[in-house]
């Protein structure tokens, strides 16, 4: 059973079965993040269902998915680094904004921030200003991780085409 044949449904289900658990666990030993382990266990498989006719798998259909996991573990963890420097990049850009820049620029990002929605209002600052992780947001405004995400790039959308950060 350790390979795919085109259009055997019920082989795919027992090969989903038999790594599911065992890929959540991988995961979430490198990610600390059950839930997006478990998306992403999801997003394996169903990369591998879409492409079956073309994949190859032999005997090292084992490997394969966990080299999947490993992969797409390692460019999650990529981006949450990239992420946080951004913020981090975006909170030194305010400090400098809010020390150096004149009058005008810090009240141009002022009503920038003020024409937000309240809700990414409340998500760019509970981000930026008190640290708060996407988890520990959704938590406390009752929304999916992914909404959390979205807004606030959105928010920082309208913050750069509204605010010219390079003055600072």
């Amino acid at each position: 059973m350790e390979h795919l044949t085109t259009g055997h449904d019920e082989e795919f289900r027992q090969l989903y079965q038999k790594y599911y658990r065992p890929g959540v666990h991988f995961l979430t030993s490198i990610l600390k993040d059950k839930e997006e382990a478990e998306n992403m266990v999801q997003d394996v498989f169903l990369k591998m269902w879409l492409r079956k006719e073309k994949l190859n798998f032999d005997a090292h259909l084992q490997a394969y998915i966990f080299t999947s996991l490993k992969n797409i573990a390692f460019d999650y963890l990529k981006k949450l680094a990239k992420d946080e420097v951004a913020r981090v990049q975006f909170l030194q850009q305010m400090q400098n904004t809010e020390a150096t820049v004149e009058e005008e620029t810090f009240l141009r990002l002022s009503r920038a921030v003020e024409r937000l929605s309240e809700k990414r209002k409340m998500i760019i600052r509970m981000t930026i200003e008190e640290g708060k992780s996407y988890q520990e947001i959704a938590d406390i405004m009752q929304i999916s991780k992914n909404t959390v995400k979205n807004q606030l790039i959105k928010a920082k959308q309208h913050l750069r085409n509204t605010v010219d950060f390079s003055v600072a």
